[in-house]
């Protein structure tokens, strides 16, 4: 009987406490609704107070807008349950700020620094007259591949510029309309070359990073590179030191995360985010117009800079004197055997050895 009443009496002792937890939730989630109800009425009302003292501040609802709060939505994807991402308008404030003066300055730098050196000193002209004995540079496949990645490289880089700056630079002397048609065919361009561009480059880096690997006398080519302009002579292997920077600087790191950069934003549909589209477009925009400065003191010296210098690259064969004069220590080598390119021909042919 004592356990019976016992057992009874903690029963009832449980159900109350129960009931007490239970009204004290309640109470607590009426209190709770009550005080988002006020709160909300209350940010209501100091919110239509605001516009009718202040009609043109959005700022509470871009504030809102900007929490990336995420909300319901019946489209199941990355971040579609956020209707505006702030970090669009930092992405596009930076693109069109920073990015877009600063690399706007460094390309009219670098072309003023280029016409400068060539209106004060002019190109690299050779010191004795060719001998008409011919030497082997560049083979068929390197050729092929060098050119390959130029064509594609001056593509993207006229579109990607047209991209980035013809908002400022071509629309006020173009109008709508024509500028319109521009930008798209300059989208379209610069999508559909890109894989060529990525593939190549590729097959590039492949065939040229032997002869571009640091090698005695590339310091001290670098300490006295400057000199080459006042017609200095400065014995270099097959590439000179200032060519493997380029190599190694512009072709390898810059190029490569262009290409990195440039297929996130390409193919859109491997579940990215838009953050990381907006940081692949910020690092692909700063590596591509360090790129382009880059490669515009190459193209200059490959040109109308250096004497010969392009002939090289579109025959594929040197003139002796050439090679002596910018590449000696190649020159050296072939001359003695040593070298794997193709010995020096009597007939202005390079020959094989026997």
């Amino acid at each position: 009987m004592r356990r019976t009443a016992l057992g009874g009496f903690l029963l009832k002792l449980m159900l109350a406490v129960a009931f007490l937890l239970s009204s004290n939730v309640v109470s607590a989630a009426d209190t709770g609704q009550k005080d988002a109800a006020a709160v909300a009425a209350e940010n209501k009302d100091t919110q239509v107070q605001r516009q009718q003292n202040q009609p043109y501040n959005n700022a509470p609802i871009w504030r809102e807008v900007r929490s990336g709060e995420e909300n319901f939505t019946t489209v199941r994807g990355v971040e579609t349950g956020v209707l505006v991402q702030s970090g669009g308008e930092t992405w596009r404030a930076f693109r069109n700020g920073p990015i877009t003066i600063y690399g706007g300055w460094l390309l009219i730098v670098v072309c003023a620094i280029i016409a400068a050196i060539y209106f004060l000193m002019g190109s690299i002209k050779l010191h004795e007259k060719p001998s008409g004995r011919t030497i082997e540079r560049f083979n068929a496949l390197q050729r092929i591949t060098h050119w390959t990645v130029a064509i594609c490289f001056c593509l993207l880089g006229v579109t990607g510029l047209i991209i980035l700056f013809g908002k400022y630079v071509l629309l006020p002397m173009f109008g709508y309309t024509l500028f319109s048609w521009l930008a798209i065919l300059s989208k379209n361009v610069h999508n559909f070359v890109a894989p060529l561009f990525i593939v190549s480059l590729l097959v590039f880096i492949v065939l040229y990073v032997k002869d571009n690997l640091p090698e005695k006398g590339d310091l001290a080519w670098m300490s006295r590179g400057w000199r080459m302009f006042a017609g200095e002579h400065l014995p270099s292997g097959r590439f000179n030191a200032g060519e493997k920077v380029w190599f190694w600087l512009g072709v390898v790191v810059l190029c490569l995360v262009v290409s990195a950069s440039g297929l996130i934003l390409l193919f859109p549909n491997f579940e990215q985010g838009r953050l990381l589209m907006q940081q692949a477009n910020v690092i692909h925009a700063i590596a591509g117009v360090l790129v382009i400065g880059f490669s515009l003191g190459h193209i200059y010296m490959g040109t109308i800079g250096v004497e010969g210098a392009y002939q090289n690259m579109r025959t594929g064969n040197t003139d002796e004197t050439w090679a002596k004069e910018h590449h000696e220590l190649w020159y050296n080598d072939i001359k003695s055997g040593k070298s794997a390119q193709k010995p020096i021909s009597a007939a202005g042919t390079a020959q094989a050895r026997p």
